[in-house]
């Protein structure tokens, strides 16, 4: 459950008031979340922005729409606004947003995974690219799946094995290995050119 105060509240009406278009409502997103990046979006949101799976608060005179893959993350977040001289500050406390590192007795995928989205995916965003696990063996060996700008990148054999899988096994003794699944020759955008050879 999400808690809005009524200074929050008030303070979002007047926002819409303003923008003089009826049914307009504000849309929460949670953007990273799971990841010491995580963070919140807020925008005006019309009625034909909505896909329809979004958890609806309704207010007085507006609703507030989470989004569907928001709604865990944002769970037992607090949204007030508090006013100063400068006009006022709007806070959004979401214990849940940035997540928490495994426990040690967590399992090898849950590790993997959150080491991922929480130190590789952030660093790889910086050239435009992404890596997804798509498994993890019984032998140790994490089998990812790259996108965005590494995919079909001349550079991803020096990313995977210099950086993401010393990581992996830096991190989690039980990774044994890294395995690249992504046909690289369908990369559309790579951060560098492969070389025809």
């Amino acid at each position: 459950m999400i808690e809005l105060s009524e200074s929050a509240a008030a303070h979002f009406r007047a926002l819409i008031e303003n923008q003089n278009s009826p049914g307009l409502g504000i849309r929460l997103r949670a953007v990273a979340a799971g990841t010491p990046k995580g963070d919140c979006q807020l925008e005006f949101c019309e009625p034909g922005d909505l896909t329809g799976d979004e958890w609806e608060i309704e207010c007085q005179g507006f609703s507030l729409y989470v989004t569907a893959d928001s709604v865990e993350a944002l769970e037992g977040a607090n949204i007030d606004f508090t006013r100063d001289a400068t006009g006022g500050q709007l806070s959004i406390k979401a214990p849940r947003l940035r997540g928490a590192p495994p426990d040690g007795d967590a399992s090898i995928i849950e590790r993997v995974r959150y080491l991922i989205e929480s130190e590789i995916n952030p660093q790889l965003a910086s050239h435009g690219g992404r890596v997804t696990l798509r498994e993890v063996t019984a032998e140790g060996i994490v089998v990812l799946q790259f996108g965005g700008g590494c995919h079909g990148c001349g550079m991803v054999d020096v990313t995977l094995r210099n950086g993401i899988e010393k990581t992996l096994c830096e991190k989690v003794p039980e990774v044994t290995g890294v395995r690249d699944v992504t046909d690289h020759g369908t990369g559309a955008k790579p951060y560098y050119d492969r070389k025809a050879g």
